[in-house]
């Protein structure tokens, strides 16, 4: 039986206005169970909590605010996106971390909302769904001191094996998307020791579509085309990928 998790999906962007439904229904088809919603910013709330209202059973929301949308108001967006945790459930806080690729120029306040929102998940005893792009040096440093007190995910881990050991140390879990698919990204070899109970699935949906769709929109239902990689990489059965992986999802996100 087929039953896996899509942990990182932004299934209410504009990319999916045409098809959502279809989208949905397809990664039904390829025994995608439940679909994870990471939050962006303010805009996107209305569009996340549709979609988790409509597929209840299927669309999980997070809630969070993305390390690129940190602004000069972020703390009143971060008061904003607190309160909401008081009004519905959330499975994570997220997706938030840092990004010194696209601007450099707001690493404090990054660093800063990025704090906040750990020290709010620990609060509410939630999970963390973190982005880290030319930054996860610095988020494992701000993540040390907290230690113990919190769990999540790196998503979209496309990095070497050193910083792969760092992230588990900290009791925190691998999520690969479509990036393990590429020819030279040279996630095998990071990947090689890492044991499977460290690892959980995504697509990051409508970005990083893995190959042969690469260049193309991604959608939920290619995460079982990920999860075929990984059995391939490790040299297991796909089965057994998608058993162990969606037990850690369940177990991070779900339980």
């Amino acid at each position: 039986m087929v039953n896996i998790i899509d942990t990182h999906c932004h299934l209410y962007a504009e990319e999916f206005n045409d098809d959502r439904a279809d989208a949905i229904s397809r990664a039904i088809g390829q025994g995608i169970s439940k679909i994870l919603l990471p939050n962006i910013d303010l805009d996107s709330i209305d569009g996340l909590h549709s979609l988790a209202d409509q597929y209840p059973d299927i669309c999980i929301p997070m809630m969070g605010l993305h390390p690129c949308y940190v602004k000069e108001d972020y703390q009143e967006v971060l008061n904003t996106i607190f309160d909401l945790f008081s009004k519905r459930k959330y499975c994570a806080v997220g997706e938030i971390g840092m990004d010194l690729y696209w601007d450099k120029t707001t690493k404090d306040w990054q660093a800063d909302a990025f704090i906040q929102q750990v020290e709010f998940a620990i609060s509410k005893n939630l999970p963390l769904a973190i982005h880290s792009r030319n930054a996860t040096y610095e988020l494992i440093e701000l993540l040390k001191p907290f230690k113990g007190k919190v769990t999540g995910v790196f998503h979209c881990f496309s990095e070497s094996e050193e910083l792969a050991n760092e992230i588990i140390k900290l009791n925190f879990l691998l999520g690969l998307g479509g990036v393990l698919t590429f020819k030279n990204a040279g996630l095998p070899l990071a990947l090689a020791k890492v044991d499977l109970k460290h690892i959980i699935l995504e697509t990051d949906s409508p970005y990083l579509a893995p190959v042969p769709y690469r260049g193309k929109r991604n959608e939920p239902s290619y995460t079982r085309l990920v999860a075929d990689k990984l059995a391939e990489i490790k040299g297991i059965s796909a089965q057994e990928i998608y058993e162990v992986t969606t037990a850690n999802a369940v177990g991070l996100f779900l339980k």
